[in-house]
């Protein structure tokens, strides 16, 4: 009666569990995988990130302004002519009869440019034909023609290179932060694809873990099966072991699970559609393996480093000489306004000269011309026949300067928030490296700790085996150590990839991973 009690109890969990088992080793076709270097994944983000492809609009914008500034320097070419006609009644019968009619063309031609240290110098010639029926007049048509050098300086308001020059200055510092913001930027990419790469890595080896444990368990369930069917072993413990199998299962299928989430990271991160558009359903499997070489790190040569490197500090640095720059100019402002002017110019008159007789134009009569031209007005201009020229002081003292000195006031509280911003930074910045320096050596004594345990691990299995073999031990302890094993495993590897991971964020904090990896700002920039 027990003996058939018995086999019928087998029956039922060999029945129990073949279906389990069996049911998880039904593998899915293997799917299509890329295989690509850590070097291949950064590559691609540069290339192909579309957050990259906007920040890099920046220092394009910003360059286009420091142009744009400078413009302010550029000679200036004005062209002009107008034309008025004109006529009025007369109120003397020696003037005209009826009416006094007039037409006047006038051009000018005026070269002016923005001098460094705020001033303005100009070249104006100018031109003018009237023609008229005045009798007045007695050269008729009459051309005028004016050569005019003029030079305007402030001595006090806006007096100084810093002053003529300061949205060019503020424009080009400008164009650095853009350019610092930038390399922040793609430091902090190729630290997100790094990352995302290397937990690529581990998950992928977890799962062989796990993968590796479940194996075991089944080697363990298959031995328990056959100990049960020639009566050796109570059947509880195929009990125990099909509850192990399952465990182990679901385990495989959180690393399964794992290892997906991490591809998807990556494959967005480097924006892998962009070069294989049917990359969704595509596997990723890295190439690269994590490094175990001890790197000895020095806080002092990583706290310079960063100081010297770090792309914020740069920018911090950068804004305070802007800040600097507004704060000079406010307090400029409130000097009073005291202007240089001076002006040298040549004139010249020609024109067709009326003759009268006996010279007189109210009752004589009209008894021939002289021709004349606008190049014999031309002629005394530029020979300079009639010289002329004047000097000039003009002061300006505003009554009431308050918007001024609240200006000068926000500009130095400005100043003071930017100084201060820069200290947190830097104060920050020792705290972010002594926190990767502390992370690789302590990783690195992680991956020592953990291989040593893992190889224990290893050992106990193996006695935990050997006993089980002549009947000293039961499967309960087995399955704990093999249990044991998988953690301690994937414990190893994750300290592993850890100490990986914090070489790489020693080198972002320090400011040097572009450098590390030869990657050239400006190139991505797209400049020569």
């Amino acid at each position: 009666m027990n003996r058939t009690l018995t086999a019928m109890i087998t029956l039922i969990l060999l029945g129990l569990a073949v279906p389990a088992a069996a049911g998880f080793k039904e593998t899915p076709p293997a799917e299509k995988t890329l295989r690509l270097t850590l070097e291949d994944c950064i590559l691609k983000a540069l290339r192909n990130n579309y957050d990259l492809a906007v920040q890099v609009m920046t220092p394009e914008t910003a360059d286009i302004a420091v142009s744009l500034a400078g413009e302010k320097f550029i000679p200036t070419l004005a062209l002009s002519y107008s034309r008025r006609d004109t006529a009025q009644a007369s109120y003397s019968w020696l003037d005209a009869a009826g009416q006094v009619k007039q037409l006047r063309d006038n051009t000018s031609v005026q070269l002016s440019q923005q001098l460094p240290f705020g001033g303005s110098l100009g070249l104006t010639l100018t031109g003018a034909k009237t023609d008229t029926n005045s009798s007045f007049q007695t050269i008729n048509p009459r051309f005028e023609t004016q050569l005019n050098l003029s030079f305007s300086q402030p001595l006090l308001r806006n007096f100084g290179l810093d002053m003529s020059r300061r949205e060019i200055i503020v424009a080009q510092n400008n164009f650095q932060i853009a350019e610092k913001d930038f390399a922040q930027f793609v430091q902090n990419l190729v630290y997100q694809v790094e990352q995302a790469y290397w937990n690529l890595v581990y998950a992928i080896e977890n799962l062989e873990v796990r993968k590796q444990s479940l194996r075991l368990a089944e080697d363990l369930l298959d031995k328990n099966k056959r100990s049960v069917e020639i009566g050796t072993l109570a059947p509880i413990d195929v009990l125990n072991a099909q509850a192990d199998v399952a465990s182990r299962e679901a385990d495989v299928l959180d690393a399964q699970a794992l290892v997906k989430n991490y591809e998807d990271v990556l494959r967005a991160v480097i924006n892998l559609a962009a070069d294989t558009p049917d990359s969704g359903g595509l596997g990723i499997l890295p190439s690269d393996r994590p490094v175990f070489e001890e790197v000895v790190v020095s806080l002092d040569e990583a706290l310079s480093t960063a100081a010297a490197n770090r792309p914020e500090l740069a920018v911090s640095r950068i804004d305070i000489r802007n800040r600097e720059l507004n704060l000079t100019y406010a307090r400029n402002q409130l000097l009073p306004g005291l202007d240089l002017t001076a002006q040298y110019w040549s004139p010249g008159v020609s024109g067709t000269q009326i003759l009268y007789e006996g010279g007189n134009p109210l009752f004589g009569e009209v008894i021939g011309t002289l021709p004349g031209g606008v190049s014999d007005a031309l002629g005394d201009t530029f020979n300079f026949k009639y010289r002329n020229w004047s000097v000039g002081l003009t002061l300006s003292v505003p009554l009431n300067a308050v918007f001024s000195r609240a200006a000068a006031a926000q500009a130095k509280v400005s100043l003071d928030q930017s100084l201060a911003r820069l200290k947190s930074q830097e104060q920050q910045l020792d705290i972010e490296v002594r926190s990767a320096v502390r992370g690789v050596q302590t990783n690195f004594m992680r991956v020592q700790a953990y291989r040593a345990a893992r190889e224990l691990a290893q050992k106990k299995l193996e006695a935990e085996e050997e006993k089980l073999r002549v009947g000293l031990t039961t499967n309960y302890f087995v399955l704990q150590y093999q249990r044991d094993l998988a953690d301690r495993q994937s414990l190893e590897l994750k300290a592993l990839i850890d100490y990986n991971l914090s070489l790489a964020k020693l080198a972002q904090v320090k400011g040097v991973n572009l450098q590390d990896k030869n990657i050239n700002l400006v190139e991505l920039m797209g400049k020569d």
